[in-house]
C-alpha cells in the first residue's frame, strides 16, 4: 500500500492571492480583537526587511505582487531549526479588515488548521508553528493558533528512540536510505530537508520519502507528533538520533528501521 504525502495545503488563500476592486466593508469575519493595529507595512518584502531588522534574517525564496495585496516566502532560523514562513500583506485602500479578518480565519480552521502571526494589515504563516512565538516578538504582532480539528499536536507517547545513528549531513542519511531501500531523484528543500523517491529508477514503482535533521531530541519528537496526528491520513516514520524519515510507503517501515538502526513510529489513520 502507498501514498502521497500531503506536502502542503494550498500555499495561497483567494485574498492573498486575488486582485481587489475597492468597496464597501462586507459581511464576513472580523479581525481578532487580540491583533494590534501597526506595525503595518505597504508589501510583504518590507516584513521581510523588519524581520532583518529585527534580528530574524528571512531569505526570500519568492515574492509577488498583486492588485491590493502581496505575498512573500522565506526561510528564517530559529532556535537552529530553519523555518519556512508565507507572508501576506494587503493594501487597506482596497482590502477591508473584515475580508483580512475572514481570509484569518479560513487558514486558522479545518483540517489543516494553520498557526498565523498577526498585525496590522498583514499576517505571516509560520510552518513550524514553536516559532512563532519568536516571529511575533521580533516583529511586535501575535500569535493566532490554529484551531478546531488538528489544530493542536497531543503528546502522543513514542516508543524508545535510540540516540544513535546521528548524521550531520542528510545527503548522508539519504545515501544510507539509498543502500536500503532507494533514494533518488534528491531534491534539497528550502529548510534543508531531502525530499527523493524509494524504489528503483525506472522501475514503475517508487514513491516518495523525506528525510530531515533535527537540532534537538525535543524538536524531532515535536515533529514526530506532528506527522502522526491528522486522522484519516497514515503515517509512516523511522527515526534515531537527530534525524527522521517520512516514508509514502508505508510497507517500507521495518526495513528502513532495521537497516538504519531506528525505530518505526507509524500512524494507521484512524
Amino acid at each position: 500500500m502507498t501514498r502521497r504525502l500531503v506536502w502542503a495545503v494550498g500555499t495561497c488563500l483567494a485574498l492573498a492571492c486575488a486582485g481587489f476592486a475597492s468597496h464597501p466593508e462586507p459581511a464576513g469575519t472580523v479581525l481578532p480583537s487580540e491583533v494590534p493595529s501597526k506595525p503595518t507595512y505597504a508589501t510583504a518584502k518590507a516584513v521581510v526587511r523588519a524581520m532583518g531588522e529585527a534580528g530574524l534574517d528571512c531569505a526570500t525564496v519568492r515574492s509577488r505582487d498583486y492588485d491590493g495585496s502581496s505575498t512573500a516566502d522565506c526561510v528564517a532560523t530559529v532556535d537552529g531549526v530553519k523555518v519556512e514562513n508565507e507572508i501576506s500583506v494587503f493594501d487597506p485602500d482596497v482590502v477591508s479588515k473584515t475580508e483580512i479578518g475572514t481570509s484569518i480565519e479560513s487558514r486558522r480552521t479545518g483540517a489543516y488548521a494553520q498557526t498565523l502571526v498577526a498585525a496590522g494589515n498583514w499576517y505571516i504563516r509560520v510552518m513550524d508553528p514553536p516559532s512563532a512565538p519568536a516571529i511575533a516578538k521580533a516583529l511586535r504582532a501575535v500569535v493566532l493558533d490554529a484551531k478546531g480539528k488538528g489544530s493542536k499536536t497531543p503528546e502522543y507517547p513514542l516508543p524508545y528512540i535510540p540516540s544513535t545513528p546521528t548524521y550531520k549531513k542528510a545527503d548522508a542519511l539519504a545515501d544510507d536510505l539509498s543502500a536500503s531501500v532507494g533514494c533518488f531523484q534528491r531534491e534539497t528543500t528550502s529548510t534543508g530537508s531531502i525530499k527523493c523517491e524509494t524504489g528503483k529508477p525506472g522501475s514503475g514503482d517508487s514513491d516518495c520519502a523525506v528525510l530531515t535533521l533535527h537540532p534537538t531530541h525535543a524538536r524531532r519528537d515535536t515533529a514526530l507528533r506532528e506527522a502522526i496526528k491528522y486522522r484519516g491520513v497514515p503515517a509512516e516514520l523511522v527515526t534515531a538520533g537527530n534525524w527522521t524519515v517520512n516514508l509514502c510507503d508505508i510497507t517500507l517501515g521495518a526495513k528502513v528501521a532495521r537497516d538504519l538502526g531506528g525505530v518505526v513510529v507509524a500512524y494507521d489513520g484512524r
